[in-house]
Formats: C-alpha cells, sequence, structure tokens
C-alpha cells in the first residue's frame, strides 16, 4: 500500500498519507496513541470514584436520601440522580455513534448529503448530551451538591466532568468537518480528516458505556 502510494506520488499525484511500517497513516496511528493514554487516564478517574463509592459522611447521596444544609439549615434531601434523563442521554450519545459511522461512508463515496445529514445528526447528539450534563450539574448544585461538599461529589464531578469535557471538544472537532463539508472540502480523497475525528468519536462513547453504569445504576 505505501509502495502503491509513493508510485503515483512518482507520477505527479500529492501524496497526503504519509504511511507508517504499519501501513496506517501517521496520523491514525497518532489518534490510536491518544486514545490508547486516554484510557489510562479514564481508567484512574473510573478506579478513584470506586475507591470512594459509599464512604461520604455527609450528603446530598446519589441514590438514598440524606441530610444536607440548605439555606443554612440541616434540611433531608431526597436523591437527586435523575436516571430516566441519564438514560435517555445515553441513548442519544451511543446513536451518535452510528450517525458518524453513517457520515463517514458518505463522505468515502461521495455522497455529500449524505454526509452532511448524518454528520448535523451527530453535532446535534452531541450538543444534546453537554446540555443534559450541563443542566444536571445545574440542578445537583442547586440541591445542595457543590464540588466539595463530600467525596461523592469530588469523584463525580471530577470523572463526568472530564468526560464532558471531552465530548465538546468533540462537537467542536466534529462541527469543523461539517463546515468543511458544507463548502465542499471534504471530498472523498480527504474522508480521513472525519475518520479520525469518529474514531475520538467512538472513545467518547465506550467510555460512557463503562461510567454510566458504574456511576448510575451501581447502588
Amino acid at each position: 500500500m505505501a509502495q502503491a502510494a509513493t508510485a503515483s506520488a512518482g507520477h505527479g499525484e500529492i501524496d497526503e498519507h504519509h504511511w507508517t511500517s504499519t501501513g496506517l497513516d501517521t496520523r491514525k496511528l497518532a489518534i490510536w496513541g491518544f486514545i490508547g493514554s486516554e484510557c489510562l487516564f479514564f481508567a484512574s478517574l473510573i478506579a478513584t470514584y470506586l475507591v470512594y463509592r459509599g464512604k461520604s459522611l455527609v450528603g446530598p447521596l446519589p441514590h438514598t436520601e440524606s441530610q444536607c444544609m440548605m439555606h443554612g439549615k440541616m434540611q433531608a434531601c431526597e436523591a437527586i440522580f435523575e436516571i430516566p434523563l441519564v438514560t435517555f442521554g445515553t441513548a442519544v450519545l451511543l446513536f451518535s455513534s452510528l450517525f458518524v459511522v453513517l457520515a463517514l461512508y458518505g463522505a468515502q463515496k461521495g455522497d455529500r448529503k449524505m454526509l452532511i445529514t448524518w454528520l448535523s445528526a451527530t453535532v446535534l447528539c452531541g450538543l444534546f448530551f453537554v446540555g443534559m450534563q450541563v443542566y444536571e450539574f445545574y440542578h445537583f448544585f442547586h440541591k445542595g451538591l457543590g464540588y466539595s461538599t463530600n467525596l461523592f461529589s469530588s469523584t463525580f464531578y471530577t470523572l463526568t466532568g472530564f468526560h464532558g469535557s471531552h465530548v465538546t471538544l468533540g462537537v467542536i472537532w466534529l462541527s469543523t468537518m461539517l463546515v468543511l463539508a458544507l463548502r465542499g472540502k471534504l471530498p472523498p480523497e480527504k474522508a480521513l480528516n472525519l475518520e479520525l475525528a469518529a474514531l475520538y468519536w467512538h472513545f467518547v462513547d465506550v467510555v460512557w458505556i463503562v461510567i454510566f453504569p458504574v456511576v448510575y445504576l451501581m447502588r
């Protein structure tokens, strides 16, 4: 493959791929290396959350009623998690992985309408998930759960907030791809640019598949 690319470049064509000894483009190899390092980072955050799970001395707590400070005095606080909302947000995020695959297929086949349609759907799904998380954090704060309220809040905000920042970055990245597609600057020979963003997006989704049951469903 690398030899064929070099040969075509020798006949006056510009070779935009920089192949490695593995047969992969250097950019794809780089994104896989980045994803590997991020897996270690998320693994440490998830492990920290599990180590401190159930060890908070004061509320609010995720699944059970507890005592918390409201308006300067201790009051009973209900469980703060809204499982149906987060479940719906999880489904939206997972469907976005399918949408970005369809968008990539459109880019590779030169189907501009398919590319723009499904890439737009992916970006909208990402925006919904980020909006859901912003609402969730705002809701939790007004129920008395600040970052330093207890061990649960510190580990929860750190883990889910770090993931949320990755989703935000992914939305920005995919949005730039959408702008290029709308301008007709994402032809089949440049589909790798979208493939790299799609790999990152799949990683973000897979991480949430682990975070969702660990944080929201385990009691």
